[in-house]
């Protein structure tokens, strides 16, 4: 079944969903199982020597995190702090605990761990298990002073300081659980959920209003705006105006959850897309090469543009990528700096 119609599913409590719910309940009590045991001590929570920030999804699909990611990543460099970033590395082929570095194919890296590199510079690695990730980093790197774990809400053996939920115009969908629902755990937590989101990060387009709140959730809310980059970048650093691309004939690349956002985002900014091509999330290098011959220029997403700039040969030309700009409203950044400890001193 392709994602759109998932998302169709997910959205509302049709009658797929209801015949859809009992598992839903199932999946909700092994969630809640797991949980008890990890709150109880019977399954153990890894802690580490500096401070955690989770970011991650309470639904399925792309609601952002990793442009929040980045975003912290920036934040904190501006604060003192001297980040690193974990995560587990989705899609990749390999297993090994690695550093992720500019020449690492995606392949062993994962996409988004890939595009995190390349955006911020900051030492990033991947493993299976995202507490040897860090391990490792904290040996390679021991001046990093703080460490952000991509994607790991629901992953509780990782130990955390600050936990970050991020949400888009999704919301929480029909409000169930999978996969009946978008959740992958329930929402709003429970009361004395011990390992409950901090704060929650709600993602609109820049031209959309605020957030509406979840009600009950007791958890302090706040909205980013995301929009595109007023500059595309080209496979050698190149950089040009977006607005240069109007009155082009473009072909339009997304392998990301949600590619139709992209789409609809790239013609708000005026430029004409003659044919869009929408690949599964994490798609294999090999999908891109296909691309050689699609008609003029090519624009994609940044994740995207970690695996076609690779794919495409250094003749293929005019192929650009648009990076994603997140901007969360300033209340954000005050709590997120009061739930973090004081930063150590000496650096």
């Amino acid at each position: 079944m392709s994602p759109a119609r998932w998302q169709g599913i997910w959205s509302r409590r049709g009658l797929l969903a209801w015949l859809l719910w009992p598992i839903s309940r199932l999946y909700g009590g092994l969630f809640a199982l797991r949980s008890a045991l990890y709150a109880a001590g019977l399954l153990k929570v890894q802690c580490l020597p500096v401070p955690v920030v989770v970011v991650g999804n309470v639904v399925v699909g792309g609601a952002g995190k990793t442009p929040t990611v980045i975003a912290l990543v920036k934040h904190l460099q501006n604060r003192g702090w001297t980040p690193g970033v974990v995560s587990r590395g989705y899609g990749r082929h390999s297993s090994a605990v690695l550093a992720v570095r500019p020449d690492t194919p995606s392949a062993d890296s994962g996409d988004e761990p890939a595009l995190i590199q390349r955006a911020t510079g900051v030492p990033v690695w991947v493993a299976p298990r995202r507490a040897d990730a860090a391990r490792a980093l904290l040996a390679a790197r021991p001046e990093v002073d703080v460490l952000l774990c991509d994607d790991g809400l629901q992953h509780l053996a990782l130990g955390r300081d600050l936990a970050v939920a991020v949400f888009d115009d999704r919301g929480a969908g029909n409000g169930w659980l999978l996969p009946a629902g978008l959740l992958r755990e329930p929402w709003p937590p429970r009361a004395g959920n011990r390992f409950q989101p901090d704060l929650v990060l709600h993602q609109r387009r820049e031209e959309a209003p605020s957030h509406q709140p979840f009600t009950n959730t007791g958890l302090p809310e706040f909205s980013a705006w995301r929009r595109l980059a007023d500059e595309v970048i080209g496979p050698q650093g190149q950089r040009m105006a977006l607005d240069a691309l109007r009155g082009q004939a473009l072909t339009a690349v997304a392998g990301i959850a949600r590619p139709e956002v992209f789409f609809d985002m790239l013609r708000a900014r005026g430029l004409t897309l003659t044919h869009t091509v929408a690949l599964p999330d994490h798609a294999d290098t090999r999908a891109y090469a296909d691309l050689l011959h699609a008609p003029g220029a090519l624009v994609c997403t940044e994740k995207d543009a970690v695996k076609l700039f690779a794919a495409l040969p250094a003749n293929r030309g005019a192929v650009w990528a648009v990076p994603l700009e997140l901007s969360p409203e300033p209340a954000f950044w005050t709590a997120l700096d009061s739930l973090l400890p004081a930063r150590p001193t000496g650096h």
